[in-house]
């Protein structure tokens, strides 16, 4: 089981093989600084490899999921024309939204509020991501002189190109409903309440399926987006011969000719 650092800016709980993280920066609203980028790229690093953890949700305290980047945090070199540093945020931010994307386990968010800029780009990273009517949304980037750079490809991937330049070129503000009605949200719930019990639900059906397949699965359907099937036919034949001749193949498929539960699933 993988020892995780505890952050103040974010808080991390790990329960039955799912872990839960909560960004808790009130002062920021819960913005991306270089403190909170670098605590999550720890957290999703340290548990990349560990197929104990089933799943991932993150979310925002004081119902703020995340309000973007940490302009105010940036004024500084802004102003100073600091071209490096504010590169180096950039490419900080890119490398977290990659990891988020590309993480082995489950992912979901839970928003039953403000998801800004960076912030709802962090939220497209995810596979699922369950809303509330409460939820506020916008891409204001170009609103504030700046393009949506780091998050665009992973905003295009979630909702596609035609849905995406509507939203990242006009910073247009809309709600949960809207969320679900693009495909930005996977489920649009009644509260809070109704969030969690949506995260339940998932992680209940998450601990029935093999961890080591989950994370090949996740691979190659990214690589899929990404390249012509016939392109990939040879390599995934190499991850469906690898995955059947695992420990976890093996017992799979025993488990299915013994009539029972695998090792990996929940017993009564």
């Amino acid at each position: 089981m993988t020892a995780l650092t505890q952050h103040d800016l974010l808080h991390t709980d790990l329960d039955d093989g799912w872990l839960r993280l909560t960004m808790d920066d009130p002062e920021k609203r819960n913005a991306l600084s270089t403190e909170m980028a670098g605590a999550l790229l720890e957290t999703l690093t340290a548990v990349r490899d560990d197929r104990s953890v089933r799943g991932i949700t993150l979310q925002g305290s004081n119902r703020i999921f995340c309000s973007g980047g940490d302009l105010k945090g940036m004024a500084g070199h802004i102003m100073g024309g600091d071209r490096e540093t504010i590169r180096t945020m950039s490419e900080v931010g890119g490398r977290l939204f990659a990891a988020f994307a590309s993480q082995p386990q489950v992912t979901l968010v839970l928003i039953d509020g403000s998801a800004m800029a960076g912030g709802l780009g962090l939220a497209c990273c995810a596979d699922f991501v369950a809303v509330t009517p409460a939820a506020k949304f916008a891409f204001t980037e170009v609103r504030l002189g700046i393009p949506p750079a780091q998050i665009a490809p992973f905003v295009v991937r979630r909702v596609g190109l035609v849905a995406a330049k509507k939203l990242m070129l006009t910073g247009s503000s809309f709600g949960g409903e809207k969320a679900a009605e693009i495909g930005l949200a996977d489920a649009l719930v009644a509260d809070g309440e109704a969030l969690e019990a949506y995260e339940q639900a998932l992680a209940e059906q998450v601990r029935g399926c093999a961890p080591g397949a989950v994370a090949a699965t996740k691979e190659l359907a990214i690589r899929a987006a990404e390249h012509p099937p016939h392109t990939l036919a040879e390599e995934a034949a190499q991850v469906f011969t690898d995955c059947l001749l695992s420990d976890e193949g093996r017992e799979g498929i025993a488990s299915f000719a013994q009539k029972r539960k695998p090792s990996w699933a929940p017993h009564d």
